[in-house]
């Protein structure tokens, strides 16, 4: 089973190259964003306590990501395997992983980053925001998320480099060339 991590900084362009993983390689998409962003549209008891967390810029609550993700995981095909975009988020999130992945007799393959500099990073939120009408891309919130991912995602980089599962993918330019440069990786993984 092929079981993917694709993080970075928010703009650097986890769900778009996630969607081009998932249509070429075949696996289950697992976004802790999208799944956030529609339970807090359905005002369900998750969404209304996450949208308390998120419109301040801050993290949800990692006993909450943890048990929404068991439930997709019992629900979800698993033939090829999942990639997760926007999760794990903190090192903690990255052990609970690994230790609900083994606990179904899997592993995660690879940890993909997504390598931007920080002023572009802020220029695509504001653009996204833009097009999306997302409200929380904005500048202020742009700038909450960033010192957020600094603090407390940036661990995940010494957590998988150590497992040897990290990969840095330079993610600008244009999307099919950094596809490209993500698909030269999984592939030497899977092969």
């Amino acid at each position: 089973m092929v079981n993917i991590v694709i993080f970075g900084a928010p703009g650097s362009g986890k769900g778009t190259q996630s969607d081009l993983i998932i249509k070429k390689y075949g696996l289950h998409h697992i976004s802790t964003g999208d799944i956030l962003r529609e339970e807090i549209a359905n005002q369900s008891e998750l969404g209304i306590i996450a949208e308390r967390f998120i419109s301040k810029g801050q993290l949800v609550p990692d006993e909450l990501i943890i048990r929404m993700l068991a439930e997709i995981l019992d629900k979800a095909p698993t033939e090829k395997g999942f990639i997760f975009d926007g999760f794990p988020r903190t090192l903690e999130q990255g052990e609970a992983l690994d230790k609900l992945l083994k606990e179904k007799g899997t592993c995660i393959l690879a940890a993909l980053n997504l390598e931007v500099e920080e002023s572009e990073l802020i220029e695509r939120i504001l653009k996204r925001g833009a097009l999306s009408g997302r409200k929380d891309d904005n500048l202020e919130t742009a700038h909450a998320r960033l010192k957020v991912y600094y603090s407390q995602t940036e661990p995940l980089k010494e957590f998988y480099k150590k497992q040897g599962k990290k990969i840095n993918i330079k993610g600008t330019g244009n999307i099919e060339d950094i596809f490209e440069r993500i698909c030269q990786s999984i592939d030497r993984i899977i092969k």
